[in-house]
């Protein structure tokens, strides 16, 4: 048996068990989370959108009444070119 190899490798288990006890005595940090103003404006419209309806009545009452009143007329021209324009 290689009583230099042996050496080596205690030198290393020393120097290892060393950089271990020092890591220990280091402080403990804490994560910290800080919003930007731009994150915020954010937040606050996206909770603003979240309350708002989907629909807005008041512009969809006047249509269903002329449709279940049988008033309400679609153009075949202007239905083709909006046809025409989503294609």
């Amino acid at each position: 048996m290689r009583i230099e190899a042996y050496n080596q490798v205690q030198q290393i288990y020393k120097t290892s068990t060393t950089k271990a006890g020092t890591a220990s005595k280091s402080k403990a940090v804490s994560d910290q989370l800080e919003l930007s103003t731009m994150g915020k404006d954010y937040r606050v419209a996206k909770q603003a959108v979240a309350t708002t309806s989907d629909v807005r009545e008041e512009l969809i009452a006047p249509l269903k009444k002329s449709i279940h009143a049988g008033t309400y007329q679609v153009s075949n021209e202007s239905f083709a070119d909006k046809l025409l324009e989503k294609i």
